[in-house]
């Protein structure tokens, strides 16, 4: 219990730190004209808004990243195992798709709440604090509904980032033992197996962030009514832009976090006795 709670407050802690880079993502996406840039979007929030607007939203982040990446790497594992055993004879980039889709399914419906408030915290000065008056603030405007209107869309980020994410990291693993280090697992020290993880953690971070952008992008656009539907939202944003606005930031923020959480999470199973991820 001691490690898991270990794990669990590094983890918050990388969400928490990447709050201002978050920040900037969002209003990247909802306001690209006033926020073009990474450099030049700092600084305008800064001397608009002040330092601390940076940190705007801190608290739907780190507790609903918290809970999301929990039930994303616990479930996975336990859906691996099940599909493992049904499909025996089934190719495995099979199984890694239905096992990280199935946990995102959940993973998401845990999320929705605090992601529908964050973003309305890092985008709107005036609508709250964060979570503790946002919470009844969201609920009087716009009922239970407002905070699962955006679930579709964040299903439609979030089910291609981590099918994409955990399957790519599983290959990354698997070829970098068996065509850059030549050898069994079982043969490498401890550090080398989490140094596999890092990299192939950052590589399924940011093949993730490439993938799911559009998605990304809709949801900011939903949640701060810039667009009614999804189909509204694509045509306000346009095709080109769906993929390319606020990517830079996008995968400056998820590479690390995911290498990150990886590795935390395999430094777990090591210290239990248990291989490194992957492969």
């Amino acid at each position: 219990m001691g490690v898991c709670g270990w794990w669990n407050a590094q983890r918050w802690s990388h969400h928490l730190a990447i709050t201002p880079l978050d920040v900037l993502k969002v209003n990247m996406q909802v306001n690209p004209v006033k926020y073009s840039g990474i450099l030049s979007g700092f600084s305008t929030l800064c001397r608009e808004e002040g330092a601390s607007a940076l940190w705007r939203g801190w608290s739907g982040k780190l507790f609903g990243y918290g809970v999301q990446g929990g039930c994303r790497f616990g479930l996975y594992e336990y859906f691996k195992k099940i599909y493992g055993d049904l499909l025996v004879d089934q190719n495995k980039g099979v199984i890694f798709f239905l096992s990280s889709a199935s946990a995102q399914i959940f993973a998401d419906v845990a999320l929705c709440p605090f992601e529908a408030v964050k973003v309305r915290v890092q985008t709107q000065s005036s609508f709250a604090k964060g979570l503790v008056d946002g919470f009844p603030k969201l609920y009087a405007n716009e009922g239970l509904y407002g905070f699962y209107k955006g679930l579709l869309p964040l299903w439609g980020r979030n089910l291609p980032f981590s099918m994409v994410m955990f399957t790519t990291f599983e290959h990354s693993v698997e070829m970098m033992y068996r065509q850059i280090i030549q050898r069994k697992r079982e043969d490498c020290s401890k550090a080398q197996q989490l140094g596999v993880t890092c990299l192939a953690g950052y590589a399924a971070g940011a093949v993730g962030s490439v993938i799911s952008n559009p998605a990304d992008n809709i949801v900011s656009s939903l949640y701060n009514k810039k667009a009614a539907t999804v189909m509204q939202a694509v045509k306000n944003i346009g095709l080109a832009n769906l993929f390319t606005r606020s990517l830079p930031v996008r995968i400056a923020i998820v590479g690390p976090v995911v290498t990150l959480q990886w590795f935390f999470y395999d430094s777990i199973k090591v210290l239990n006795g248990l291989p490194t991820s992957g492969g």
